[in-house]
């Protein structure tokens, strides 16, 4: 018997508030050959009557309990029980764009099973989406091609979950999700970026993307922005300029100490810390001497590591890298 061409994934808990509107949106899709894996993750609000009702109204919804407990679990319990060549994965509290399955499946279909999905998003409620999301969601949607996201992997999460569009078997044979105390999206794409599989975004907006104050990422230790720095390191030895791993890190303030650290435990070696601020030279952080930038130069054998997270530093300092004859991922790397 044929597979169905999709499966949407969407796990829940407590969700009576949204989930709704976010499973008419999929019923409402103009790809129409698809199913609904509902996973139930330990809802106490009847999110589950409505989850319910809906495998009533339509064949192609069905609701499964989570095998384990919390969303690592109810995830791969979706992905066993799906019957999708191809998984779309959805959040009980976000809403899909009526052609957002349509465009993605062609664009994975013509790309090939090793290669994750995604699409421009647009953050909701109007209004009370917070600065920082608004311009996470502007950089995200301005890249579009593998080379451009590849690049920026190390900055941030390039695929907001709910717009991740993968092929099931490919992503199974890789381990399925893995994290249990780091963000396991983010572990996902980047294990599946190490083993050579290529990502892609739909340049349109596909999503509209719930921004609420108790979302998981907002809340659980497990986004903690020192738990991204972790696997950040972790990955970073897979950048062929990384393979050595020693480094300099460009960045004096936080973000350069919590990621440098990670670094350290992950077995890099610090050559030093680069700053323009010529009264910190030759003051040490985490061991190791902060160094004038211009130390860095075309062809030498320590690439940089850019670890600013202040308003316009990344920018400057890939500016003046580049100046220097500095090319990004032959010779650093952003990655913060």
């Amino acid at each position: 018997m044929s597979r169905l061409p999709v499966s949407v994934l969407l796990p829940f808990r407590n969700a009576r508030r949204y989930i709704d509107e976010a499973l008419r949106s999929i019923a409402d899709q103009t790809h129409r050959d698809l199913e609904v894996v509902m996973v139930n993750d330990g809802s106490a609000d009847g999110s589950v009557d409505i989850a319910m009702e809906w495998c009533r109204r339509d064949g192609r919804f069905r609701v499964t309990g989570c095998r384990g407990s919390g969303l690592v679990d109810a995830l791969n319990t979706g992905l066993a029980e799906s019957a999708g060549t191809w998984v779309a994965r959805m959040d009980a509290d976000d809403v899909s764009l009526p052609e957002r399955i349509q465009h993605q499946l062609e664009l994975a279909a013509s790309a090939g099973p090793r290669t994750v999905v995604t699409c421009m998003v647009r953050s909701f409620p109007e209004g009370e989406v917070t600065r920082g999301y608004r311009a996470y969601e502007d950089w995200l949607n301005g890249l579009l091609e593998h080379r451009d996201i590849e690049r920026n992997i190390f900055v941030e999460s390039p695929v907001p979950h709910p717009t991740a569009f993968y092929h099931r078997d490919s992503v199974l044979a890789e381990g399925g999700y893995a994290e249990r105390e780091l963000p396991e999206d983010y572990e996902l794409w980047l294990r599946l970026w190490s083993r050579g599989f290529r990502f892609l975004r739909v340049p349109r907006v596909l999503l509209r993307w719930r921004d609420r104050p108790d979302r998981l990422s907002r809340t659980h230790s497990a986004y903690s922005l020192t738990n991204f720095y972790r696997l950040k390191a972790r990955y970073l030895e897979m950048v062929p300029c990384m393979s050595g791993k020693t480094v300099y890190v460009a960045g004096g303030g936080q973000t350069a100490r919590r990621l440098g650290k990670c670094l350290q435990e992950c077995g890099f070696t610090i050559e030093g810390f680069l700053d323009p601020c010529s009264r910190r030279h030759g003051s040490m952080l985490r061991g190791r001497p902060i160094l004038d930038p211009a130390v860095v130069r075309r062809g030498g054998s320590i690439p940089v590591v850019i670890a600013s997270r202040q308003p316009g530093a990344r920018g400057a300092i890939r500016e003046f890298l580049e100046d220097r004859g500095l090319r990004e991922w032959e010779d650093y790397v952003a990655c913060s």
